[in-house]
């Protein structure tokens, strides 16, 4: 990353040789050749056993002068055991990093181990000298084992305490988010199995949602198929009433009319019978 923006980087490699290294990485889909040509990062293999450990503290001291990088590798630093005790060794990267902190250097250190022993013997020797520090474990499971990676310290910055489980792929380095389950910490096949399970259940309840709702919409248009007779039937029912008031007021209507002409032609007739004697005493 930091060649990709014109940084320069020094690898010192003390277990491959810079082919092996440059082939690696290609493997998985990292081109380091092009930093090489464009003389962004080289490469300095040597054996531990080659030379002492004052030998290749000069070295490397000397190395770093001339090319003048940003960033300095040492690739793994639990070679030097072979040539120094523990604490010799630890007196040797002091002093490197001393140098390199006066020279304003980044520098990463690379640490192997092959039993519980050395693993303690490596942390206590390099713990107090780095700022960061990234712990790759193995983690056994299920019969698979996975690679796990955690911040053990980060000196002066916030970070995480979550596990991330590691993978190598043909298109670089991955992290993945680990299952927190009942079981513990899953990671590999095993992960992959419990988010199936996981997705198969929330299908499975989508489709019962989806039962459901279908089953509710069709209670929900018998219902309204009910509602839409019986509001049919109290409208005829309304209607029928109507007719029977309207009938019985025109009836009433009809039978006030018919009584109001019997009356006036009663009155009529009356006025007619009084007149009549009048007349025939003027004769």
């Amino acid at each position: 990353y930091n060649c990709s923006i014109d940084k320069k980087c020094i690898y010192f490699a003390f277990e491959e040789s810079p082919m092996q290294i440059l082939r690696n990485m290609s493997s998985i889909g990292i081109d380091l050749s092009r930093h090489v040509k464009n003389g962004l990062l080289e490469f300095h293999a040597s054996r531990p056993t080659l030379h002492g450990l004052e030998m290749h503290l000069v070295s490397i001291h000397k190395e770093i002068k001339r090319f003048k990088p940003d960033i300095v590798i040492l690739d793994p630093i639990t070679n030097l055991i072979t040539v120094g005790s523990v604490s010799e060794v630890k007196a040797m990267l002091i002093r490197l990093v001393d140098f390199l902190q006066n020279e304003k250097i980044t520098v990463m250190f690379t640490a192997l181990a092959l039993n519980n022993t050395l693993n303690e013997q490596t942390d206590e020797g390099i713990s107090s000298l780095v700022d960061a520090w990234l712990l790759i474990r193995d983690i056994e499971f299920n019969g698979e084992r996975n690679r796990g990676l955690y911040v053990m310290k980060s000196r002066g910055m916030g970070h995480s305490n979550q596990v991330r489980e590691f993978i190598i792929t043909d298109d670089g380095l991955k992290l993945v988010d680990v299952y927190l389950g009942p079981e513990g910490v899953l990671t590999g096949s095993a992960r992959e199995a419990h988010l199936l399970h996981e997705q198969t259940g929330i299908a499975l309840h989508g489709q019962a949602v989806s039962r459901k709702d279908r089953e509710i919409s069709r209670k929900r248009k018998v219902l309204e198929a009910k509602i839409a007779g019986l509001q049919t039937e109290f409208e005829s029912v309304e209607e029928e009433l109507n007719k029977v008031y309207l009938e019985e007021e025109l009836k009433n209507r009809i039978a006030e009319q018919t009584r109001q002409e019997l009356l006036n032609k009663r009155k009529e007739k009356e006025g007619k019978t009084k007149e009549a004697p009048k007349k025939a005493r003027k004769k």
